[in-house]
C-alpha cells in the first residue's frame, strides 16, 4: 500500500523531531557557552514557535488587552524600549536579538537612526537579515553574528544597549555589563529584560520542570544571582541611576496558561504536526511543578546609565 499524505507527514515529523533531539543532545554536551547557545537555538525552527504571526521567542508582557503571545511579546518589546528611553535618531544596539522581530517594531515605532544587532546563532542572523530586506529596513537594521561578551564594536558608539530576555545566556553576564558600558556613549542607557532567582537561597537545581530545562542547560552558576546582587554588579561595571521593575506576575503565569491551551489546540497540532505536539504534551504534563518553579524565579526590567553628558 502506498503511503498516504498523512503517513508521509507523520514520518517527516518523526525525522524532524529526531534531528531536533540529536542537536539538543549535542548542545547539552558542548562546553563552550556561546557554541552551546548557538546550537540550542538552532534546534528551534521558525515554524515551530508558540507565536502565531511573529517570530518572537519570549514569555511576553501580558498587559491588559493581550490575548496572544504575539501581542504580549510586542508589549514586552515596547516596555523595554520605553524603559531605555529610546527615541528618534538614537543609535541602538540589540544584543541577542533572536529573529529580529522586536527590531522591526522599534525601527517603525521609535524611529532610531540605526539598530545594530548581535547574535551568536547563524540561522537566526540569516533569517533576521532576510526580514530586514523584506521590510525594506536595511538602511536602519544591521544584523550581525557576534558575541555579547566580546563585541566587535567601537567604544562610545551607541545611545542605547538593549537585551530582551537573553542576558542570562551571556557567559558571564558581568562581562556583558562591561562591554555594554564600553560601547555606550556617555549618558547612554542599558536596558535589560532578564530572569533571575528571587533569592540567593534558591539553588539553580531547584528548577525541575521540563519546560524550564533551559535553566539547567544555559544558565550557569556564575549568572545565578538575585536582584540585589544584579544591581551591585552593574554598579561595579560603572553604571549609575539603576532602576528595576519586577513584571513576574505579567509574564510567567499568563504565559503558562496560554501555552498550555495552545498545545492542546487542533490549530497548533495542524501547524507543528502530531509528533511534536505529543512531545510537548508530555513535557508539559506536570503543571504543579512548573507553577512551583515559577514562584522561585523573578522577571525584571533593569535600566542603568553610563555617567556623563547624554542626549
Amino acid at each position: 500500500m502506498a503511503p498516504t499524505r498523512s503517513m508521509r507527514s507523520d514520518l517527516k515529523g518523526v525525522m524532524r523531531a529526531f534531528r531536533m533531539g540529536a542537536t539538543w543532545q549535542l548542545a547539552q554536551r558542548t562546553k563552550d557557552p556561546e557554541r552551546r547557545m548557538a546550537r540550542i537555538y538552532s534546534t528551534i525552527p521558525s515554524d515551530y514557535l508558540f507565536a502565531d504571526n511573529s517570530m518572537y521567542l519570549n514569555y511576553g508582557y501580558w498587559d491588559a488587552g493581550c490575548t496572544t503571545l504575539d501581542d504580549a511579546s510586542e508589549a514586552l518589546a515596547a516596555l523595554l524600549a520605553d524603559a531605555a528611553g529610546m527615541t528618534a535618531g538614537d543609535d541602538v544596539l540589540d544584543v541577542g536579538f533572536g529573529f529580529g522581530e522586536q527590531d522591526v517594531l522599534w525601527a517603525r515605532k521609535w524611529q532610531p537612526r540605526r539598530i545594530v544587532g548581535l547574535n551568536v546563532t547563524p540561522m537566526q542572523v540569516a533569517i533576521a537579515k532576510q526580514r530586514a530586506q523584506d521590510e525594506q529596513l536595511t538602511d536602519v537594521l544591521d544584523f550581525r553574528q557576534g558575541s555579547a561578551t566580546a563585541m566587535p564594536l567601537p567604544d562610545a558608539s551607541f545611545d542605547r544597549v538593549l537585551a530582551l530576555e537573553c542576558a542570562f545566556h551571556f557567559h558571564p553576564r558581568t562581562t556583558f555589563f562591561q562591554e555594554a558600558y564600553r560601547v555606550l556613549k556617555p549618558g547612554g542607557v542599558l536596558a535589560v529584560a532578564d530572569i533571575m532567582p528571587r533569592s540567593a537561597a534558591v539553588p539553580r537545581t531547584a528548577i525541575q520542570s521540563p519546560p524550564l530545562v533551559w535553566v539547567a542547560v544555559s544558565f550557569d552558576d556564575e549568572n545565578w544571582y538575585p536582584q540585589d546582587a544584579y544591581l551591585d554588579k552593574l554598579a561595579a561595571a560603572g553604571f549609575t541611576d539603576l532602576t528595576t521593575q519586577s513584571i513576574s506576575e505579567e509574564t510567567f503565569e499568563p504565559w503558562r496558561r496560554h501555552i498550555l491551551a495552545k498545545i492542546a489546540s487542533p490549530s497548533f497540532r495542524h501547524r507543528v504536526g502530531p509528533v511534536y505536539q505529543r512531545v510537548l504534551t508530555k513535557r508539559w504534563s506536570d503543571q504543579e511543578q512548573l507553577k512551583k518553579d515559577f514562584e522561585l524565579l523573578d522577571y525584571v526590567v533593569v535600566t542603568a546609565r553610563k555617567p556623563g553628558a547624554g542626549r
